[in-house]
């Protein structure tokens, strides 16, 4: 099986729960479950200088991730997130500002990376900053061709906008949202939402679009790509916390999209990579010897 280079360029932040904290941020989450299915993850971002930084980077180093595109900032603190939990397990988030990830910076070592990525995934949270938001669409232009480019949206709090929604998927090949977001990020775009299926038809001949997913949590997910759509029923699992789930979707998502899988292929491989992250206390859960050798034999 070919190994790809996939990059989750954004936040890197702690996850702070009332019983101890959880190294997270989407595209973290997302590096990692890419590397436990086979492929090279990559996270590209920026930590503070200070020990909450080299907590994360040496957990970093532990989950078996490369920190060598993890910058550090002298001047900004590393990012958290304060999050509570419901009682079916759904995450409340309330997310510092002013952190480290709000200011990365363009250099020689991320347009090498850029250069060498096959598949990129992004979201909104990231771009709440100018300078950061600056920096993802310089390595979006850098990327080299044919890389594929993923937008999950992840509204967070109030950290999106119009502007942001737009140009993202402007420059992106798929997008990924939750059911929850769909009608929020169509309101925002000025566009009719009337169902799931109809307004990822909108967004997809609007964007030109290659694949839209709407992930609808134990319910599962529906795919639109250029060979027609996918529903998929959800898989049933008992649920520690969904923090981290969308993220592992998505991984498994870029996973079997790099290699032409099928529409059902994708959605399955999808649906059980977030079902098992679920099924685990935070995003980025140990997997033994014979759960990577079943995680890897998915997308096969």
């Amino acid at each position: 099986m070919k190994n790809y280079t996939i990059v989750g360029l954004g936040e890197l932040l702690w996850d702070v729960f009332p019983q101890g904290k959880e190294l997270g941020g989407a595209p973290a989450n997302f590096a990692y479950i890419t590397s436990l299915l086979g492929d090279s993850g990559f996270v590209a971002s920026r930590l503070g200088n200070d020990s909450l930084g080299q907590e994360a980077q040496e957990q970093l180093q532990r989950l078996g991730l490369e920190t060598r595109f993890v910058q550090r900032d002298s001047e900004h603190p590393t990012g958290t997130v304060n999050v509570q939990l419901d009682q079916k397990g759904q995450p409340q988030f309330h997310v510092t500002e002013s952190v480290a990830w709000d200011y990365m910076e363009w250099t020689p070592q991320w347009q090498a990376l850029a250069a060498q990525a096959d598949a990129l995934c992004f979201g909104s949270l990231a771009q709440r900053c100018q300078v950061s938001r600056e920096t993802i669409r310089i390595f979006i232009r850098n990327l080299r061709p044919g890389a594929v480019r993923v937008f999950d949206v992840n509204l967070r709090e109030n950290f999106f906008s119009e502007e942001v929604l737009s140009e993202s998927l402007r420059c992106c090949d798929v997008i990924k949202l939750n059911h929850e977001e769909v009608p929020r990020v169509m309101q925002l775009l000025g566009m009719a939402h009337v169902s799931d299926e109809s307004s990822a038809e909108q967004l997809k001949t609007k964007y030109r679009l290659k694949l839209v997913c709407v992930t609808r949590g134990a319910e599962g997910s529906f795919l639109l790509g250029d060979s027609g759509t996918h529903e998929h029923g959800g898989l049933q699992v008992e649920v520690k916390d969904t923090v981290g789930a969308g993220d592992a979707f998505t991984a498994g998502l870029a996973h079997c999209y790099l290699r032409g899988t099928s529409l059902a292929k994708m959605n399955e491989v999808a649906n059980r990579m977030g079902a098992w992250v679920a099924s685990h206390a935070g995003g980025t859960p140990v997997a033994d010897a014979s759960k990577l050798a079943e995680l890897q034999s998915l997308a096969t």
